[in-house]
This record gives C-alpha cells, sequence and structure tokens, in this order.
C-alpha cells in the first residue's frame, strides 16, 4: 500500500508536497487558478474483488474515441454539466469513476466550480486525464475506500462507473462521508427495467468474469435512500444503445 503524488502547479507555481495517507480538498482557491498534478495512487491493485485495473486500463485505449464518447459517455456528461450548474454557489465536486478526465475537465472549466477532484481505479485512465487539463486533481484509488476526509466537497457525481462496484452499499456511504451536509450527488448508470433483466445481465458478464451489477431504478432508490440521501429526481438519458430494458437513468439525490 502506498501514496504516489506528482508535483501540483497552483497558479503557474510549483510546490512538492510530502507522502500521505488522505488528501484534503483545497477548501479555499480563487476562481480560474491552474491546479494540475496531485495524481495519488492508494491501495494495492488487487485492493477489491471486482475487475482488476488490467480491464479499465485496457478499456482506457478507446475511452477517447470520439465515436465512443458521443454515442455513450456525452448524453450523459451534458446532463450533470447543467444539473450541476442548477446549484448555488461554488462547488468543490468529486468525479467518482472519473475516467479519463472528460466529465471532471468540463465541469473544472465552468463557472461552477471552484475546484475538481477526479478519482478512478485506473493508472491507464488517469494517465490521460493528468494531461487534459490543469484545473483539475487527480487521485487513484478505491470508489469503496475514499482517500478524503469527511464532509468536504458539496458534490459527487459518478456516471457510468458505479455497475462495476462490487459493493455497491459502500461505495454510496463513501459518497454521503465526503459530502458536506446538504450536499448533492449525481449518479448516472444503466437502471433495468426488470429485476429478471439486471439478473440475466448479471449471469452472462460473471461467465466472463467481468462483475457488473445494473439495479433497477426503484432498486436504486432504495439504495440511494437507505445509504443517508433523500432522492429528489430520477430522469432517463437517452443515448446508446437506447435499449428497452437498458435505459440509462440520472439520479440526483441530496445528503441528509
Amino acid at each position: 500500500m502506498g501514496v504516489w503524488r506528482v508535483d501540483s502547479f497552483v497558479g503557474g507555481e510549483s510546490a512538492r508536497h510530502a507522502p500521505e495517507r488522505r488528501a484534503r480538498p483545497r477548501r479555499r482557491m480563487g476562481a480560474g487558478r491552474a491546479v494540475f498534478g496531485t495524481l495519488h495512487r492508494v491501495g494495492s491493485p488487487n485492493s477489491r474483488s471486482g475487475p482488476g485495473r488490467w480491464f479499465f486500463d485496457a478499456w482506457a485505449r478507446i475511452y477517447d474515441l470520439p465515436p465512443v464518447q458521443r454515442v455513450t459517455y456525452m448524453p450523459v456528461h451534458d446532463r450533470v454539466v447543467r444539473m450541476a450548474a442548477d446549484g448555488s454557489g461554488a462547488l468543490r465536486i468529486l468525479d467518482v469513476g472519473c475516467g479519463t478526465g472528460i466529465l471532471a475537465a468540463r465541469l473544472a472549466a465552468s463557472d461552477t466550480a471552484v475546484e475538481v477532484v477526479g478519482c478512478d481505479f485506473s493508472g491507464g485512465m488517469l494517465r490521460q486525464a493528468t494531461q487534459r487539463t490543469r484545473r483539475a486533481t487527480w487521485t487513484q484509488a478505491d470508489a469503496q475506500d475514499l482517500p478524503f476526509p469527511g464532509g468536504v466537497f458539496d458534490l459527487v457525481v459518478c456516471t457510468e462507473s458505479f455497475h462495476w462496484y462490487p459493493d455497491q452499499d459502500r461505495a454510496l456511504r463513501e459518497f454521503r462521508r465526503v459530502l458536506v451536509p446538504g450536499g448533492r450527488l449525481l449518479l448516472a448508470l444503466v437502471n433495468t427495467r426488470t429485476r429478471w433483466a439486471g439478473d440475466v445481465s448479471r449471469f452472462g458478464f460473471a461467465l466472463a468474469r467481468v462483475p457488473l451489477s445494473w439495479p433497477t431504478r426503484e432498486g436504486l432508490r432504495t439504495m440511494v435512500e437507505k445509504a443517508g440521501f433523500d432522492v429528489v429526481d430520477q430522469e432517463r438519458v437517452l443515448r446508446f444503445p437506447p435499449g428497452i430494458l437498458f435505459p440509462t437513468v440520472l439520479t440526483a439525490a441530496t445528503r441528509r
């Protein structure tokens, strides 16, 4: 177990940081100041029972291809960016399962964010993310064991990665822990229309030794509320593949 950090640049000035177990985001930062690096690696490659890092490192090779982004991820990202802007004041935002940093970079470039932190399990994803923007910081860690103190973010976003988490209830508790009271969660993933559709997909992926779990919309609402949130809205996002059985749903909730 260890932590890996690269230099951080704030407003163009470099500062070297000593290794530490937990990374606390800056509580105050002037709008538009460039923050680059602060790349952490927390935990070992076998720290969870889900897909190994190799799986996501390999996926990172095609993740940024324009057709993949346009039909699969962009519709969800567009909606998250709009909903993030609905909040009041400048926000400290955590993007869990940030991939190559496309959504985090968009949020960091908006007037909504005072600070954006991208977190992903895959070093391959984050190597591309660090080259994308100087306005975000990046952490390599498990969503089920976030390396941040409690109550430091105003908004947690998680798009199209939650279905990979072996312990989804634990991940939701971690989302709640790092949010301030009243903080918001925007969680987007496929919600199957029926339980049997979710069971069939889970069984099929299990045969390929790739754990995956898509809940129904009602099942996800129950999970989110049980973790200590109030669900405000659940909205279907049209994207490819549209599928009658596998619609993508964006769930908005607030921390109690």
